[in-house]
């Protein structure tokens, strides 16, 4: 450190350098005099009178990548940034808090939002300016970087009454907008069918009947949308209605996003989104909260309509996750990726010559007819044309058409392309990797937890159950902190290197809560639903708005930003908002708590007038909206594990979105498991409605005809 408190840049490391985030520590090495997001910033901006640079992004953001090369690493830059400015440098994925109060700012300001995200503060954390990406010069419509800093910087020293003027006044209009967003002249409409339907039909207008997913270019995958409409589809066929568009959108999109190449063909799992209609083409970073809410889709797609490719999407994605992303205590990473060496997507994508040296000439014509390879290539990093063209494997055409083409069976294909497989994918291994976040979020591992938990209930397989215990394990014992005097504990929101830290956020505890919830249903085990409840307890105690209704993002003894956010539109994640009333609704069942359920109806009512108009960012939120609609259904199995089996299978061999599944030893626990009871060594299942149970099943022959009969 310099005598004034600064950090060495002049060949050292800067404060980065302390940091576990993986996206901060890339910064480390920058001529920027960084801070991380703190009081310790702040003070200095107050001492020295200076305004705050805070700059956010995250680890595996192609952009963030571009602009740190051009511009943080640059000398001269970095020169103007630590003369003029405090500069903080925020991994938005650490402190999604922060990121949503000056996202939402620059949303307001500019019009749109993106990272890398720039935003210009006053001491006091107030905006006056921001924008994402700006270049190292003009150019492209945009402002060069050292243009920007030198005006701000300028206009700070000479007109600062105008800037804090400014500053005050944009603060003040977000916090009025935030107060207003979710008021409603009308009031709040009740959950309804209604609801739902309209929400479809909105979804049907945006829906892409070629390809699959909703818009044009670029798609995203919208895991909470798809699971909704499947939701949709389940109850109307249960009523006793025709199939309808819901399943047909859900259905189509799934088999379009797997055959694309934002699925990785060789080694599983997906893609953040496709740059284009097709599905064809990604940006390349892989996130664990994709994967492990689109494995969740296409495991309740199998189980909806039978198809075995979705199995197999399930099982590669999952494989993927515990080969690449598993930390050997039990937690998940969070990202890969897009970029290796420097250039976007190098370690995924093919050449011709690429395959015929891996496979030989002959077999990579045919390996080359089934993944989509060409001469000319579908892919090229337009930042590095001398890489040249290369293709992203897809799987479009059926392959028994190429086996036809090639005079085989297509039996003798699938087995052929099994090796190729293999084979392509131990050459990809050679390549150099892309960059890994290797921080553990509690939240995205909650949605992995859900997506092991549930894949190993429904496709019988003890190793997806083992992972699923590890993490709850490893979760329970590095980011829950239980109080000394024995009341419930606090969770804490990142983890890495044996180093846990920052309160737990609202979508913490939401979302682990649910996790807990499959794991409780995969294996009988009450803990695990009593930990999600002392989870949603925290909820309702630290986090609601007591005036507005529904919750804050942050609880109320965290720390203060401009903005007290209440998260209700789903981002590439379930909704604070939207994971809570799915928690309290099931849990509410659960354990006969209405004013739980009664917390659902109420976070609906905030939104509901909003929701079917904007039904692409309610997908959590329409699914509880489902949930209350939905007959109020149980189904109790009683026994000992081994004598379960049977009949636990039958039920993972439906699609029950709406129907309370509890599993157990015996009666105790649960209302729905009060009474009843079943033989030593045998098992009986108990199929109620609101809790009025028919005579016990104790045959899977007895179980079946139930739930025929009941058209579950």
């Amino acid at each position: 450190m310099t005598e004034h408190g600064e950090a060495d840049t002049t060949g050292g490391r800067n404060r980065l350098a302390d940091e576990t985030s993986p996206y901060l520590l890339q910064h480390a090495d920058n001529p920027v005099d960084w801070y991380p997001w703190g009081e310790e910033a702040f003070a200095r901006a107050r001492a020295e009178d200076k305004p705050l640079l805070l700059s956010v992004g995250y680890s595996s953001c192609h952009w963030c990548h571009v602009m740190a090369h051009e511009s943080f690493e640059d000398e001269t830059i970095a020169a103007l940034m630590n003369e003029a400015f405090v500069n903080v440098k925020v991994d938005r994925e650490e402190r999604p808090d922060v990121d949503s109060v000056y996202m939402t700012a620059t949303q307001a300001l500019t019009g749109s939002g993106g990272w890398p995200m720039t935003v210009f503060l006053t001491p006091e954390g107030k905006p006056f300016y921001a924008g994402t990406y700006f270049p190292p010069e003009d150019g492209h419509g945009r402002p060069g970087f050292p243009r920007v800093l030198a005006s701000l910087r300028d206009l700070w020293r000479d007109d600062r009454s105008r800037v804090l003027d400014s500053a005050q006044g944009i603060t003040e209009r977000l916090q009025a907008a935030v107060a207003r967003q979710y008021a409603s002249d009308d009031g709040p409409a009740e959950a309804s069918a209604a609801l739902t339907s309209e929400a479809v039909e909105a979804l049907w207008r945006g829906f892409d009947e070629e390809w699959g997913g909703f818009g044009r270019a670029p798609k995203f995958p919208n895991p909470g949308g798809l699971e909704f409409l499947l939701m949709h589809e389940a109850r109307l066929r249960g009523e006793g209605g025709p199939p309808g568009t819901s399943g047909r959108m859900v259905l189509s999109t799934l088999r379009a996003m797997a055959a694309g190449g934002m699925y990785d063909q060789l080694g599983g799992g997906f893609a953040r989104y496709s740059v284009d209609r097709e599905w064809l083409v990604p940006h390349f970073e892989k996130m664990l909260y994709d994967n492990a809410q689109l494995a969740r889709v296409y495991l309740h797609g199998y189980q909806f309509g039978g198809d075995p490719a979705f199995e197999r999407i399930v099982r590669e994605t999952l494989d993927y996750l515990e080969r690449e992303m598993l930390d050997g205590e039990g937690g998940f990473y969070s990202a890969q990726d897009a970029d290796s060496e420097g250039i976007e997507g190098k370690f995924f994508v093919w050449t011709r010559a690429e395959l015929n040296a891996v496979l030989g000439e002959e077999d990579a014509r045919i390996c080359g007819a089934v993944y989509g390879v060409t001469e000319g290539g579908n892919f090229m990093d337009p930042h590095h044309p001398e890489f040249g063209r290369r293709n992203v494997l897809s799987r479009y055409r059926p392959l028994g058409e190429i086996a036809r083409d090639f005079g085989l069976e297509e039996a003798t294909l699938e087995a052929r392309l099994a090796g190729w497989r293999a084979a392509l994918l131990a050459e990809r291994e050679r390549r150099v990797w892309p960059g890994l976040d290797d921080k553990v979020l509690t939240s995205w591992n909650g949605l992995a937890l859900a997506a092991f938990a549930e894949a190993g209930r429904v496709l019988g397989d003890e190793r997806y159950l083992e992972i699923a215990r590890r993490n709850a394990e490893f979760v329970r014992g590095s980011m829950w902190q239980a109080a000394a005097d024995g009341s419930s504990g606090r969770l804490l929101h990142s983890w890495k290197d044996g180093v846990a830290k920052i309160d737990g956020l609202l979508d913490d505890y939401a979302c682990y809560g649910l996790g807990l919830i499959e794991l409780y249903r995969a294996t009988g085990d009450l803990d695990h639903l009593h930990w999600a409840a002392e989870l949603l307890a925290e909820i309702v105690d630290r986090f609601p708005d007591t005036e507005g209704g529904g919750f804050f993002e942050a609880a109320e003894d965290a720390e203060r930003l401009i903005l007290r956010q209440k998260p209700f539109y789903d981002a590439a994640t379930p909704s604070g908002n939207g994971a809570s009333a799915l928690l309290a609704f099931w849990l509410g069942r659960y354990f006969g708590r209405p004013e739980w359920e009664d917390v659902a109806r109420e976070v609906i009512a905030q939104v509901s007038a909003r929701m079917a108009e904007g039904a692409g960012g309610f997908g959590s939120l329409l699914q509880v909206v489902e949930l209350l609609v939905a007959p109020p259904r149980e189904i109790a199995v009683v026994g000992d594990a081994e004598a379960r089996a049977p009949f636990e299978r039958e039920l993972a061999a439906r699609f029950l979105p709406a129907t309370l599944l509890a599993p157990a030893a015996g009666e105790d626990g649960l209302p729905v498991l009060e009474g009843r009871a079943a033989a030593p060594g045998e098992a009986a299942a108990y199929v109620c409605e609101d809790f009025v149970c028919a005579l016990p099943a104790r045959s899977v022959t007895e179980l079946v005809s139930q739930l025929d009969e009941r058209g579950v």
